[in-house]
């Protein structure tokens, strides 16, 4: 039995941890650049990497406010793809996951 208001808590948590982080990344890469070329070249990469982990994050807020969006619905805990039953072990795992263990070693989306 998936337990939905557990579900529900754990997303808004990861939501909260996920918006700080990106609000933290958002202010470094806003910071003003150095003007020794070897120190902004360094940066750059720092920025490139920041940028990346910024895309990740936006994507997990995505998913997460996806599966919020199925609680309300009621849909959360069946494959979008399948119509099937998402695991339970595998919401605990990964509780923003639209797609049962099936679906996704399929690579379906």
């Amino acid at each position: 039995m998936i337990a939905f208001e557990d579900a529900r808590k754990r997303l808004k948590t990861r939501l909260a941890e996920l918006d700080h982080r990106l609000v933290d990344i958002e202010h470094d890469l806003d910071e003003a650049k150095p003007a020794d070329f070897e120190e902004a070249a360094s940066d750059r990469e720092s920025d490139e990497m920041l940028e990346e982990l910024g895309s990740v994050g936006l994507l997990e807020v995505r998913m997460i406010e996806a599966a919020l969006k199925r609680l309300d619905d009621g849909t959360y805990g069946v494959c979008v793809s399948c119509g099937e039953p998402i695991s339970v072990e595998r919401l605990e795992a990964v509780p923003h996951t639209p797609l049962c263990k099936t679906c996704a070693g399929a690579g379906k989306h």
